[in-house]
């Protein structure tokens, strides 16, 4: 796997952690999945490596979709994973679904929805 910086979210993607068991999950939840005590919120890492993914070829059930004013087209959606071990849901942002790669360096942006991962260009 990629190695990847620690770097904050700029609008701040937000997870929680417990402080008993030291699981960290995203979206922030108040109560740990594992052992049901109470978390504390902690600022994810904004860069993140793509575990897995799959491409949405058909309009998603609307509402809650709204189709954009050109149409439906075809995008991809995956996990990316965090150096904090939290696998996150996005949408990728690229026109090329066919430069997606496995272990690809992303950069997470958070969004009123699911986030947007956008690929980072290697030196």
């Amino acid at each position: 796997m990629a190695e990847v910086s620690k770097v904050p979210a700029p609008a701040g993607l937000r997870g929680s952690r417990c402080g008993d068991c030291a699981v960290t999950v995203y979206p922030a939840d108040d109560a740990c999945p594992r052992c049901g005590r109470a978390t504390s919120p902690v600022a994810l890492s904004a860069v993140g490596t793509l575990w897995t993914w799959t491409v949405q070829r058909f309009a998603p059930k609307s509402p809650p979709f709204v189709p954009p004013p050109e149409g439906f087209r075809p995008f991809a959606l995956g996990y990316v994973e965090l150096p904090e071990g939290v696998r996150v849901a996005a949408v990728l942002d690229t026109d090329d679904l066919g430069s997606i790669q496995i272990g690809m360096p992303l950069r997470i942006e958070p969004s009123n929805g699911v986030p947007h991962a956008i690929p980072i260009e290697e030196a």
